[in-house]
């Protein structure tokens, strides 16, 4: 697989379910009634219940990977929310390779909903060596971290 600045990723399109939502939530033990209760998350101002961080972070890793094949290894995950996912609308991850470096690629991701942008944010990824001139990071490369910026739970 030969990675270029430049290169586009295929779209991934994503329909939010209440199951997807529910099960994101639980999954990451993220136990907010606006995340499963939608009595709740009306009282709380929202309009329904909506997707969580880590979902959609673990969506935006997915993507990626789908991408640049499973021992593609991501190294760094800076994303920040806006409108919300809500069930029946339908989510589409777009990304754009901004740099390609000793084997590494940055990949701009942006996911818009029926509001607008739910998600945008940039991962690093270590290619597979199979990607010319890439070769695998060795097993004991630490993963950087970010604090990841949120909106409240209650949107806006």
């Amino acid at each position: 697989m030969t990675v270029r600045t430049g290169d586009e990723l295929p779209p991934l399109r994503i329909p939010i379910t209440r199951t997807l939502i529910v099960a994101g939530a639980l999954a990451s033990r993220d136990y907010q009634d606006v995340h499963h209760d939608a009595e709740a998350a009306k009282e709380k101002g929202s309009p329904d219940i909506f997707m969580n961080i880590l979902t959609t972070n673990g969506l935006v890793g997915r993507y990626i990977t789908d991408h640049f094949g499973p021992r593609a290894r991501l190294r760094k995950v800076a994303i920040r929310l806006g409108a919300p996912n809500y069930p029946g609308d339908e989510m589409v991850l777009t990304g754009q390779v901004t740099s390609v470096a000793e084997g590494t690629a940055e990949v701009a991701v942006i996911g818009k909903n029926g509001i607008g942008h739910h998600v945008t944010g940039t991962v690093t990824v270590r290619l597979p060596s199979d990607a010319p001139g890439t070769g695998d990071a060795p097993r004991t490369t630490p993963i950087t971290t970010t604090p990841i910026t949120t909106t409240p739970d209650t949107p806006r």
